[in-house]
Parts: C-alpha cells; structure tokens; sequence
C-alpha cells in the first residue's frame, strides 16, 4: 500500500484551512502594542478593537501536530477567531506536537497552577483521573448512536453541565468548548477480521491503559494488550497482537491498513474532546474579552464538527478504493449488550440519571 494516495487525500481537505500565522513565544502575558490611533487605523470593519494598548498572549498547547488532524484544524480556527474577534488584543500562542509535554503533564501544570500552559485541547474525559464525575460517561461504549447524538449533546444545556463540572469542583480550570474526531474502530490482521463480537474470541487486541476500554475488549472476547501507540504497527506485523483500534483518520494516516487491512466500523467510542482554560487566565480577562473567546470556542466547535465528518468520509473511500476490507455493522445489539454491564457499573448511583439524559439526547 503506497502511504503517497493516503497522505493526499489527508492533505486535500485541510490544506485552505490550516493556513494561519505563527505562534508567539512565551506564557500568558501582556506587552506594549502600536499607539491607540495607529491600532485603530489597522482594525478592520468586522474585527473588534483593542480596547488598550496592551496585548495579552495566551500559550495554547496541543499534544498532536497541527497539520492534517482535526484536533489541529479546531485548535487553529480558534486561534484565528480570537485575534479577529479581539482586534489583535488577544494572541494565542498555539504549540502543537507535544513540544509542551503530554496530556497528563500539562493537565498536572494546568490544575496545579504551576504551568507555563493557558490553554489545552484534552480528551474529554481526561479530567475524570483529577475529579469529575460526569465526563466518564463520554467514555462508555457505544453511548452515541451516530454523530448528530453527539453534536445534540455538546450543544446542549447537559453539555453545558459536563463543561462547567471542573470550575464547579474549584479545580483550576474552565472548560469552553467540545470537538470530536471521529468514532473509533476495531483493525485487524488479513487473516482474523471481525464482523460480530463472537469473531473477537482469543484475539490479542491493543487499547489504551484506561480501565473501560480494558473492560471493553474484555466484554467482547478479546485480551487487551498493552502496547504502546508507537509499537502497533510493528506489533501487528510480528503477531504480537491482532489487532487495535483508531479514528478513521488515524488509522490510514499511520499507515495502519499496512498491517491490519480490515476495516470493522463498529464505532464503540466516539473521539470526544474538550477545551479548557486555567482559570488565572481567565479571570485576567475583562467580561468582553471572555466573549470573545467564548464565541471563537462556539466557532471552533461548529468548524470541527464539519471537517470531522468530511475528512473521515473521504479518507474512508480512499480506502474502500485501495482495497481495504470495510466491514459496516448495520446491528450493534450484539456489541451493546456484550458492554452493557461497563455502563451499569459506571453509570449507576446519582450518574445514573445523567446517563440517560445523554441516551435521550439521540432522539
């Protein structure tokens, strides 16, 4: 399989978008700017003001690359829409590929007021390990039926509860907006595909360290394997493992049809993600600067919502026409009640509810 035809396809749909200016260096800060009238002659008709002469700059972090991700194509909409929408008044200093750390390291430095870090993009439920109850059930398989269940949920007033969790809990931090990149799907080797949960039996099957998707794998068969991302490829070509699980997109973009060249969209996980906010950064901020990036969150949001779905859809067929064996599943009955226990055991007591306010939500 030639990795030149996927790159492509993955270039192709993100190429107009992705283009924006350099980050600044530094941590959140304010810096002497152009006098006030010559500030006023720059701003155009549909950007707002500076209100001062000082230019606050927030350091953003983004654990994968920019380029050619939807988390990347979010984080830099937002960016934009910021210094638009404050006139310049606002820099964000967007850092992508880890150069800032890993998820955890930066979340440490984020909640513990120590960091350099104003902004990050997070796994949705990465707060859990720090205190929230509510952002678990994002996790649990098969909870989203499809994208629109999703997008009512983020959109919602109950997403709304999920986002304001970590500042209720004093945690440090304020969540401002959801994304997704997409549902994650089973892949395996050529010889072992998987079209129901029975087909699952015995194999070896990589996740993240994360208990329910430990759970997961277990409920439908499979012994999950503890390898690391940057050991599937290798992993799979061996016979180490059989299989793993990925976005579509992240699947064909480490060239994992290479060695795992079946396909199952059994969708058990959506991608979802969160972006927060330390709150020293945000109380620095005026209430008219708050807007501003609260409305470049909504932005943002609307925009990964688009470009999810259409670069998954695209690379999908770039696959289906290379050759690779997309197994749809019409029924996930089988996949549902294999995992149903995982959502008794996390979703019971006083989350219970929550739970099914979120079922309700793909009506």
């Amino acid at each position: 399989m030639k990795k030149k035809l996927i790159s492509a396809v993955l270039c192709a749909v993100m190429t107009a978008s992705l283009v924006a200016g350099c980050g600044l260096s530094g941590g959140s800060s304010a810096s002497s700017s152009a006098p006030a009238a010559e500030a006023e002659g720059e701003a155009t008709a549909e950007a707002a003001p500076a209100a001062s002469g000082d230019v606050i700059t927030l350091t953003m972090a983004e654990v994968n690359p920019l380029e050619n991700t939807v988390c990347g194509a979010m984080d830099l909409k937002f960016k934009e829409e910021v210094e638009r929408l404050s006139g310049g008044q606002i820099k964000i200093d967007l850092q992508g590929g880890g150069v800032l750390g890993v998820e955890a390291d930066i979340l440490d430095g984020m909640l513990g007021g120590t960091g350099t870090v104003d902004i990050c993009r997070i796994s949705a439920f990465a707060l859990t390990s720090y205190g929230t109850k509510k952002s678990v059930l994002l996790s649990l398989p098969y909870t989203f039926a499809d994208r629109n269940h999703y997008w009512n949920f983020a959109n919602s007033e109950l997403g709304q509860e999920f986002l304001d969790e970590s500042e209720e809990l004093g945690l440090g931090v304020k969540g401002l907006y959801f994304g997704e990149e997409g549902f994650r799907h089973f892949f395996t080797i050529a010889d072992k595909p998987i079209t129901s949960p029975a087909d699952m039996k015995g194999m070896k099957i990589r996740v993240s360290n994360d208990p329910i998707m430990t759970k997961m794998v277990q409920s439908l068969g499979a012994t999950p394997s503890p390898v690391s991302m940057s050991e599937i490829y290798s992993s799979m070509q061996n016979g180490t493992i059989d299989g793993a699980e990925q976005p579509t997109v992240n699947y064909a973009g480490n060239s994992f049809q290479e060695v795992g060249p079946n396909l199952t969209l059994d969708g058990h996980t959506l991608g979802a993600m969160m972006t927060i906010i330390t709150d020293k950064a945000w109380n620095g901020l005026t209430e008219e600067q708050q807007g501003w990036i609260l409305e470049a969150g909504k932005t943002a949001s609307d925009y990964c919502r688009e470009v999810s779905e259409q670069k998954e859809n695209e690379v999908l067929e770039q696959l289906k026409a290379d050759g690779i064996n997309v197994i749809e599943i019409a029924d996930k009955t089988d996949w549902q009640a294999a995992c149903k226990p995982i959502a008794d055991e996390y979703a019971a007591g006083d989350l219970a509810e929550v739970y099914q306010q979120l079922l309700d939500l793909a009506k």
